[in-house]
């Protein structure tokens, strides 16, 4: 296959958002064609614009009207990252209030790979529904890291665990 494999890439509102372009770089070197979806609070975060020119693809945020064509080509893996509790919670739920969810929900329906990276304060990570909703979402074959992984303190490096995961998945 000499054609570049398309990435969703769904962000929520963590800390690790305000260096997406970071791993975005990073996974165009990689080999990927990213499709950015974000959530709603983590937009005004983000330089939408400057993320476009970088992927070529419109970064959604919003849902499409009906009769507009799909503005990003079919997914071969999907990657949640940074990935919030509350994201978490509403995805193992199946509820669909946002755009972000809906990729989610319809990406874990088609059997699509996904790969999650939570970043979760330690206290609502032990919320007695943190678990089990990561437990739902590990049984219907999402893998889940462990952990805050994207510490912002990290720097450039916080990404390395993301690629070594997407080319685990890629090697499967």
């Amino acid at each position: 296959m000499t054609e570049r494999p398309v990435l969703y890439l769904v962000v929520c509102a963590a800390g690790p958002a305000e260096h997406i372009d970071e791993l975005v770089d990073t996974l165009i070197a990689d080999g990927w064609q990213v499709c950015m979806i974000v959530s709603p609070t983590a937009a005004p975060w983000l330089d939408r614009q400057a993320l476009q020119d970088k992927t070529g693809y419109l970064v959604r945020v919003e849902w499409r009207m009906p009769g507009d064509p799909e503005p990003h080509p079919p997914a071969d893996v999907v990657l949640a990252a940074p990935v919030t509790f509350n994201t978490v919670t509403k995805w193992a739920l199946g509820i669909n209030d946002t755009l972000t969810l809906g990729v989610l929900n319809e990406s874990l329906g088609a059997g699509l790979p996904i790969i999650a990276f939570p970043h979760v304060k330690t206290e609502l990570g032990a919320h007695p529904a943190y678990t089990g909703h990561v437990a739902v979402l590990r049984a219907a074959g999402v893998l889940v890291a462990d952990g805050n992984p994207l510490n912002p303190t990290h720097g450039l490096a916080r990404w390395s665990v993301v690629i070594e995961a997407l080319r685990a998945t890629r090697r499967s």
